[in-house]
C-alpha cells in the first residue's frame, strides 16, 4: 500500500480524463527526455527515471489522462515538477494536497 502522486491538468486529479494529458503527450516527453526510458515489461506508458534516486527502479506511468508514480522519494518529486511544469500540469497527492515547488 502506498500513497499515489500524480501529475494532472484537472482540478481533481480523478477527473484527470477531462482535461487530459494525453499518452501521445507522454510518449512524447518521454522520447525527449535523455532521463526517462519506457519500460514495457510493466506497459505500454510505463517509464523508469535513470536520475539520482533512493530506490532502484524510479518509475512514472500514464494512465487515464494523468501520470503518476508510487512514493517519489525527493529527487523524483522535484523530476515531477519539471515534467509539470513542461506539460502545464500541477503536481498532487491521492488527498488532492497540491505541491509547489
Amino acid at each position: 500500500m502506498g500513497a499515489d502522486f500524480h501529475i494532472t491538468r484537472a482540478d481533481q486529479w480523478y477527473f484527470s480524463e477531462e482535461n487530459p494529458i494525453t499518452a501521445e503527450e507522454w510518449l512524447a516527453y518521454v522520447d525527449q527526455d535523455s532521463e526517462l526510458t519506457l519500460d514495457p515489461r510493466n506497459g505500454e506508458y510505463h517509464a523508469l527515471w535513470s536520475g539520482d534516486s533512493a530506490y532502484d527502479e524510479p518509475w512514472l506511468d500514464w494512465c487515464s489522462g494523468e501520470i503518476y508514480t508510487k512514493w517519489p522519494d525527493t529527487f523524483l518529486f522535484r523530476k515531477m515538477f519539471r515534467i509539470a511544469r513542461d506539460l502545464n500540469a500541477r503536481v498532487v497527492d491521492d488527498e488532492e494536497h497540491h505541491y509547489v515547488d
